[in-house]
């Protein structure tokens, strides 16, 4: 973990609210998939940094993309960004996925929902370049399907099953409605989304007797596990603190489903 003044490449708006930028950073070199960037605003009205995942790293390990949706006054000013704009951040932050996990000819379901669609990018193309199987199954709120031509260019089309809230594209539900409904099936699940999904898929998993691998999603104050703003409950004591707790932002943000309580 470094922090670094990264440069703006480029910036896009890949639907209403989301964005995309690439950034020109020394931590590419060094992120995994499942791992983030903390980014920090230049206002001096937003003091901490925000936490947003690695999309996707440069094929030369230079740069890296992510994909942001503005909530609020850090991430709007990340979105009037240009090319050359100086960004400081710190990174690559957490633990990723193990892609190990996935043995020889065992296949995984790489599982996305909203704003938790874009790390799965970064994910699906280290375990392609491992020669491993995998499928997309991501999870919209409507018909704006953002970096879906990015994901058929990884997998192929009949390898990204979708779901949206509204019933525009795909099965009309949730993330686990698309599997049952499809009949899609995985040894291994890989999954960042919003919180009730990760609840139905820790369900989900434990009812088919697969391993889950989780990436949680929670505020951030430092980053860097100073200050325990970002716990979650574990099943066994977290060996810093000698409590059913665990950082996300250092044991984390991706958790095995069987330990943790969410």
């Amino acid at each position: 973990m470094k922090k670094d003044t990264g440069i703006v490449l480029s910036q896009t708006r890949l639907a209403d609210g989301i964005y995309s930028m690439w950034i020109d950073t020394e931590i590419a070199s060094e992120a995994r998939p499942g791992q983030f960037a903390a980014i920090f605003p230049s206002a001096g009205n937003t003091l901490l940094q925000r936490p947003i995942s690695i999309c996707e790293v440069s094929g030369d390990k230079s740069a890296i993309r992510i994909v942001y949706r503005v909530v609020g006054k850090g991430t709007n000013e990340f979105s009037s960004y240009t090319e050359g704009t100086k960004v400081e951040l710190l990174g690559p932050c957490g633990n990723g996925f193990d892609t190990e996990a996935l043995a020889e000819g065992k296949s995984a379901l790489l599982i996305g929902g909203g704003i938790g669609v874009p790390p799965m990018l970064e994910l699906g193309k280290t375990l392609k370049k491992q020669g491993k199987n995998f499928k997309f199954v991501l999870g919209y709120r409507n018909s704006e399907l953002f970096l879906y031509d990015d994901f058929v260019r990884c997998a192929g089309k009949e390898n990204v099953i979708i779901a949206t809230d509204d019933g525009s594209v795909g099965t009309h539900g949730t993330v686990v409605s698309a599997i049952n409904e499809q009949n899609v099936a995985g040894d291994i699940i890989f999954s960042c989304g919003p919180m009730p999904m990760l609840r139905a898929l820790k369900v989900f998993s434990e009812e088919k007797n697969m391993t889950a691998y989780i990436s949680l999603e929670e505020r951030m104050a430092c980053g860097v596990g100073a200050c325990l703003g970002c716990v979650c409950k574990t099943v066994n004591k977290d060996h810093h603190s000698h409590v059913n707790n665990a950082r996300v932002c250092v044991e984390g943000p991706v958790f095995d489903a069987k330990e943790v309580e969410i």
